[in-house]
C-alpha cells in the first residue's frame, strides 16, 4: 500500500469503504458495566456517544458466547438482549455522525469455572494455568488449570466468532474488529508460552496462526473483508503471556493477513518493543496504540509509522478527545477508581469542553 506522508491527526482518511473524518481512534476498553445477562444498557449509549467524535470507536472487548466470558459485568453479542442492546448504542453513536465497530472476545483461559456454563472448566490450547487471579462474582480467585480443546471442537470456536460477527451487523455496526491480543483466546494460540499442541494447530509458527486465520476468515465470510479488523500485541505480557521469538511470530502473523485485505491491523505496541517487523509486514492500514499523546502520535502519522492511533485511557475521562486535540486544550485526568463497574460516575458524568469551560 502506497503511505502518502499526511498533515496530521486530523487528515481524513477512507478506511476500507468508510470515510473517517479523522485518524484518532477510540480504543477498546472494558468498563464492567454491562446490565443484566451481559446487554448494554442506555448508560452504555450515552457513553459511546459522547465520543462519537472519534474518527473511530472500537467498542469494549463482547464475549462471543458463554463459554468466551471472563469478567463480570462485560457485554456479549450471543443472544437478543444483547443484540438488541447494542442497537441503542449503534444508534446513539449514528445519531452523533460517528462510526463504531464491535470487538469480538473470547477470554479463553482467563475465565473461571464460577463463570463458565455449567461450572465447567474454561478451555485454552493446552492446559497451562495462568499465574495469578480472576475477578469473581465471589472475589479474587486463583486461575484454574484450563482444558485443553480437542482438535474437533476448534470448528465450533470458529462458529462463535462467526455468529459474534453475524450478530454484530444485525445490531447495526459498521464493522467488527477480532480481539487477538492481550492473552486472550486466538492470542494463546499464537503464542508458544501458552500453545504446546501437537496437532495442526499446535507447533509451527503457521500452525499456531491457523486459528486466527480460520476465526478471519469466517468473520470476512459474514462481513466485507474491508470493514473487518484484527488487534495483535506481539510483547504485552498481561495475563502471563510469552512468547519465545515475538518478531518471528508476530511478523509472520502479519504476512499472512495480507492477502484478507482487511481494514485495518491495530497493534498494542509495548514498552521498548521494536514493531518494525511487523509494521513493514503487514501492507494495509495499521492502528498504533500504546502510551501515545498529541505530539507522538502526530510524529506517527507525519512519518508514515502509522495511518491512525488509537487513545484510551485518554478517552475515558475526555469524551471530546479530537476536540481537545484540535484547540490544544489540556486534558482532564481520569479517576482510576472508576475504571470497572459501577454506574454514571466516572462513566458518563465527564464534561466536554465547552462544558467543563463553563462550569469553571
Amino acid at each position: 500500500m502506497n503511505r502518502a506522508v499526511t498533515a496530521d491527526l486530523f487528515t481524513p482518511i477512507r478506511l476500507g469503504r468508510i470515510d473517517l473524518p479523522n485518524r484518532i481512534v477510540m480504543a477498546p476498553m472494558t468498563r464492567a458495566r454491562a446490565g443484566q445477562g451481559g446487554a448494554p444498557s442506555c448508560l452504555t449509549a450515552t457513553y459511546y456517544r459522547q465520543r462519537a467524535t472519534a474518527g473511530l470507536i472500537v467498542t469494549e472487548a463482547t464475549q462471543v458466547s458463554a463459554q468466551g466470558g471472563g469478567f463480570p459485568g462485560t457485554p456479549g453479542i450471543h443472544n437478543f438482549e444483547q443484540i438488541a442492546g447494542w442497537r441503542q448504542v449503534t444508534d446513539a453513536v449514528h445519531d452523533a455522525g460517528g462510526r463504531v465497530f464491535l470487538q469480538l472476545w473470547h477470554v479463553g483461559r482467563i475465565s473461571h469455572p464460577s463463570m463458565q456454563p455449567n461450572g465447567e472448566l474454561p478451555v485454552a490450547p493446552s492446559a497451562i494455568r495462568p499465574a495469578g487471579e480472576v475477578f469473581t462474582a465471589g472475589g479474587p480467585q486463583p486461575y484454574a488449570t484450563p482444558r485443553a480443546l480437542e482438535t474437533a471442537e476448534i470448528p465450533g470456536i470458529i462458529e462463535q466468532f462467526r455468529r459474534g460477527a453475524a450478530n454484530a451487523m444485525v445490531a447495526g455496526f459498521d464493522g467488527v474488529e477480532v480481539h487477538a491480543a492481550n492473552g486472550y483466546l486466538i492470542d494463546q494460540f499464537l503464542r508458544d508460552g501458552t500453545n504446546r499442541r501437537s496437532d495442526e494447530y499446535g507447533g509451527s509458527i503457521d500452525n499456531r496462526a491457523r486459528l486466527l486465520l480460520e476465526v478471519m476468515a469466517a468473520v470476512t465470510g459474514v462481513w466485507e473483508s474491508d470493514r473487518v479488523g484484527v488487534r495483535l500485541s506481539p510483547a504485552n505480557g498481561f495475563n502471563d503471556m510469552r512468547d519465545s521469538n515475538p518478531d518471528a511470530t508476530f511478523g509472520r502473523a502479519a504476512e499472512l493477513l495480507n492477502p484478507l485485505k482487511l481494514a485495518y491491523l491495530h497493534v498494542v505496541e509495548e514498552g521498548a518493543y521494536d514493531v518494525t517487523r511487523v509494521r513493514r509486514a503487514y501492507r494495509g492500514h495499521y492502528i498504533a496504540n500504546g502510551g501515545y499523546d498529541l505530539a507522538k502520535a502526530t510524529s506517527a502519522i507525519t512519518s508514515g509509522a502509522a495511518d491512525l492511533v488509537s487513545f484510551g485511557k485518554a478517552y475515558i475521562s475526555n469524551p471530546d478527545l479530537a476536540r481537545r486535540f484540535a484547540v490544544g486544550a489540556e486534558l482532564a485526568p481520569a479517576d482510576t477508581g472508576t475504571f470497572y463497574g459501577g454506574t454514571h460516575a466516572g462513566y458518563t458524568d465527564y464534561p466536554a469542553l465547552d462544558q467543563a469551560t463553563a462550569s469553571a
